[in-house]
């Protein structure tokens, strides 16, 4: 554990260095909101009271990303999120209920240009590790491999042909680099999620899966900004607009547009260290289902 959580330190280290590198500013994390992101897959609602409000703890931190860049162009934070997922996700050893996640979003970028960057940052972070956790690599016998740049691409439609329902374990398991999956179908994201214009019902989105069977390393894209858009990707969503009347009442008229993702730590961990299950990248792992310190 004492090596692992050398390697996850140093990993930290070395992502904000290479965004600081970059211009990026780094934000304190948002641990309670009004507002937070609904996902697309069912969570079960962490909620506290404060002052006879209702307050959500943070799935992540898309809307104060895109909220913050009306101030900043380039910004990032190393976000907790609480994920109340179904019990049955711990079979995967990839879930925690508790996680953190570097998440960075860039003014009037596009989808092109954060899957760069995230291919720099991850390399330079790779050989970052190479050098400075030599020791600790080595007790773990792991040997990091640098992935080659650009990395491949494959669009959702066509892994799905292919693979069915479980492609990106398939493709996952099948890799020996880091795969991209692009043109992701609209009804699988959320409505903040930009619509292609040129290929309606896909989304300017893209997931990042890790070689050797490891999975899912990031999501994320550009996002929906035009204040008319965004209230019919809610309603279409079968979301209500009071839901997200805080959101909507900054958002209307000023949001400009941006891309950016979110890539989780522990999961970056495991992958690095390549460790069995997940909870084995933290010191107080929260487990679906387990009573956890």
């Amino acid at each position: 554990m004492k090596a692992i959580l050398k390697i996850q330190s140093e990993l930290r280290q070395a992502l904000a260095t290479g965004l600081r590198k970059r211009g990026f500013i780094e934000l304190s994390p948002v641990i309670l909101s009004p507002i937070t992101d609904p996902l697309n897959h069912p969570t079960s609602p962490a909620t506290i009271t404060c002052y006879d409000y209702d307050y959500h703890v943070t799935q992540s931190m898309i809307f104060h990303k895109q909220l913050a860049l009306r101030t900043l162009e380039k910004i990032f934070t190393f976000s907790p999120n609480v994920r109340v997922e179904p019990l049955e996700r711990v079979r995967t050893g990839r879930h925690l209920f508790e996680f953190s996640q570097l998440d960075l979003e860039v003014r009037n970028a596009s989808r092109e240009e954060i899957m760069t960057l995230c291919e720099e940052l991850l390399v330079f972070t790779m050989k970052s590790l190479k050098k400075r956790c030599a020791k600790e690599l080595k007790f773990l016998d792991r040997q990091l491999s640098i992935p080659t740049t650009p990395f491949k691409q494959i669009r959702y439609q066509d892994a799905y042909n292919k693979y069915g329902d479980d492609f990106e374990t398939e493709i996952s398991k099948r890799a020996t680099e880091p795969v991209w999956i692009i043109d992701i179908p609209l009804a699988n994201r959320e409505f903040y999620d930009k619509e292609d214009q040129k290929h309606p019902g896909y989304l300017r989105d893209m997931d990042l899966l890790y070689p050797k069977g490891y999975g899912e390393a990031l999501s994320g894209g550009e996002r929906e900004y035009e204040y008319e858009r965004i209230k019919q990707r809610i309603l279409k969503k079968g979301q209500s607009l009071a839901q997200f009347k805080q959101y909507l009442a900054l958002a209307q008229g000023d949001l400009p547009p941006s891309a950016g993702f979110g890539i989780g730590i522990e999961r970056l961990t495991r992958y690095i260290c390549g460790l069995q299950r997940i909870e084995e990248a933290s010191l107080f792992p929260k487990i679906p289902g387990k009573i956890c310190i």
